[in-house]
């Protein structure tokens, strides 16, 4: 499928700009041997990423994608998990390939460039910062910046009204299915990274508009 020309493209951060699996895993695995549990080890976790820290946690907690740990058990290990990633937020995380590429490209059109992640501001803020990308965006819209997160369209939306731009003229750029999920319901078009994270599925069963290996590609599709 062909992508028509926006005027403002959206950018997702885990899994889409950076690989912060590293990170994660490091974190969860710290985390577990804290609480007196086996680590569970960066393939794993690389499966659990995508809907925020929290969600992180409760997966390690429990092995599973939709488990929940009783309450007691999460009490106890979210703060460990919380201070652990503020002090690893950055240290083994690293942009994709294309990427730096990529944004110089996009910017370069004259795009008007935002992000939008379920990751908290806390963690976003300074992820970006340390791999220097944060200047590159007009606005940086994190987990708990508005009281919905993606799948919900209202971070998309949001950024939308920030530049003035109608929802049929912007892009999502995303790797999971709630990105996909999140630019249908705002009207975005919504552009995959094949490499990202999204709960070991293939994002093309989920029918973004198109899937690209590398950010450097988005020049010969725009």
């Amino acid at each position: 499928m062909s992508i028509r020309k926006p005027e403002m493209i959206l950018i997702d951060v885990d899994g889409t700009l950076v690989d912060s699996v590293p990170d994660l895993a490091f974190c969860v695995d710290e985390m577990m041997k804290a609480i007196g549990r086996a680590p569970r080890g960066e393939a794993r976790v690389r499966d659990w990423v995508g809907n925020g820290v929290e969600r992180l946690v409760r997966r390690a907690l429990t092995g599973s994608l939709d488990g929940e740990p009783s309450d007691e058990e999460f009490e106890r290990a979210y703060p460990i998990f919380l201070d652990l990633y503020a002090e690893n937020t950055s240290k083994r995380s690293c942009l994709y390939p294309g990427v730096r590429e990529g944004l110089d490209y996009l910017k370069s059109q004259g795009y008007r460039l935002g992000c939008v992640t379920n990751k908290a501001a806390q963690f976003t803020l300074p992820l970006l910062k340390d791999l220097g990308v944060y200047d590159d965006f007009g606005i940086v819209i994190s987990g708990d910046t508005l009281p919905v997160k993606k799948p919900d369209p209202g971070p998309l939306l949001h950024a939308a009204k920030h530049f003035g731009v109608k929802p049929e003229d912007a892009l999502m750029i995303g790797d999971s299915v709630s990105d996909v999920k999140a630019a249908r319901a705002a009207g975005f078009q919504i552009v995959c990274m094949s490499y990202g994270y999204n709960h070991g599925e293939d994002i093309r069963d989920y029918g973004p508009d198109l899937v690209a290996d590398s950010m450097v590609e988005l020049q010969r599709v725009l």
